[in-house]
């Protein structure tokens, strides 16, 4: 806030946008409050009359207040002046958007288990990992089990799910929030989607979390056509859902495939669509595995975003499907970090056989790779190669 006029923090709806902005602001409005959204649309220029720092709460119920905050910016300039927070991703890029160059986007993720234990002074991983990538992970020991990840996994990193006092409160705050997005939040998107045929297609997107999917398979698998499949995907995108990690590519290597990996954001949703608990997991290995690497990847992708050094995550996967690594980081200047999730707790070199590849293939370029598991302890596997525990991130 002290470098920019704006700031436009997004992520999905109960992940803790508004609690944290208003902790920094002087002056609240609530736009999902509707007799405050009606003054706002009213008079958007004049709803910014107030004491600044002003937070705006669920812009997109008010739209017009957007073109406001960018008259009141070109007229005085300075730091820290508006929070905006929404539930909803819009086309920044796109012709029109009047906060280009004005306001600075803010994702907003889960909370991820180090905020949760208080280690929030530890510098983020992935700056740790460009610094020393071997030993930034090694010696680690941990006392977790399988049980303890899937848990955790099953929790997911809602603030209400994470503070809920019971396992049964929990459940209901994650199964209430589906039925929120299914039948509400879905609707101030597209009035036409259909609420059962979307929750079918939320379940299909869960079963097949971490992976890469082909369209067809998701559709069939949710009885719909492929135009409303499109229309949900784009539907689960911009509520903020679903994130598609994209493919990495490199000239150096020949037949990688180019379609993304999708993941639900949240574990703890995909276990409320799917209504699965910890026995369910335990007796079906790929949804285990799935959810597994859906729980990793939050916690990398937050991890990414509180990097100073800012590196792009990928997947790799050869088109013969001979080679796959779940997660690849890219730092700006090239040079790659490699990540296999296992739900085992013994690890061998054999289980990093694609990352000990791609070591080869690269050279310098391949700063290092872990193979993430769920035993104790963590010991190297050959060259810039390490083994440790989920618990390391």
């Amino acid at each position: 806030m002290q470098d920019f006029p704006a700031l436009l923090v997004v992520g999905p709806r109960a992940r803790g946008k508004t609690t944290t902005a208003r902790r920094y602001a002087r002056t609240v409005i609530r736009l999902d409050r509707e007799a405050e959204a009606e003054a706002v649309r009213a008079d958007p220029d004049g709803a910014l009359d107030a004491p600044l720092p002003l937070l705006l709460d669920e812009w997109q119920e008010a739209p017009q207040i957007l073109g406001a905050i960018k008259r009141a910016v070109d007229e005085r300039p300075g730091p820290g002046a508006f929070l905006i927070t929404g539930s909803v991703r819009s086309d920044l890029e796109a012709a029109g958007w009047p906060l280009t160059g004005r306001a600075i986007r803010v994702e907003m993720y889960g909370l991820i288990q180090r905020e949760i234990e208080g280690a929030v002074d530890l510098v983020p991983l992935f700056d740790r990992l460009r610094a020393d990538p071997i030993q930034s992970l090694h010696p680690v020991r941990s006392n977790l089990v399988l049980n303890d990840y899937l848990d955790l996994a099953l929790r997911g990193g809602y603030p209400d799910a994470v503070l809920a006092s019971t396992e049964t409160t929990r459940r209901r705050w994650l199964d209430a929030y589906v039925d929120q997005v299914v039948f509400r939040d879905a609707e101030l998107i597209d009035s036409a989607r259909d609420p059962l045929k979307l929750r079918r297609y939320l379940q299909a997107v869960a079963l097949n979390t971490a992976g890469v999917v082909a369209a067809k398979s998701l559709y069939e698998a949710a009885d719909v056509n492929s135009r409303t499949a499109q229309a949900y995907d784009r539907l689960l995108g911009n509520l903020l859902l679903v994130n598609a990690v994209p493919a990495w590519w490199t000239n150096r290597l020949k037949r990688l495939a180019k379609a993304p990996k999708r993941y639900l954001v949240d574990p703890g949703i995909a276990g409320a669509i799917l209504e699965v608990d910890r026995a369910g997991l335990r007796r079906n290995g790929d949804l285990m595995g799935r959810m597994l690497d859906t729980f990793a990847a939050s916690q990398l992708r937050a991890e990414a975003r509180l990097s100073e050094s800012r590196p792009s995550l990928y997947h790799l996967r050869t088109s013969d499907q001979h080679r796959e690594i779940d997660l690849l980081a890219e730092y700006r200047d090239g040079t790659v970090f490699g990540f296999e999730f296992k739900s085992s707790g013994t690890v061998s070199t054999k289980d990093a056989r694609h990352l000990s590849w791609l070591r080869d293939e690269l050279g310098d370029k391949f700063i290092g790779g872990a193979v993430l598991h769920t035993g104790p302890r963590s010991f190297e596997l050959g060259d810039r190669l390490v083994a440790t525990p989920i618990a390391t991130l």
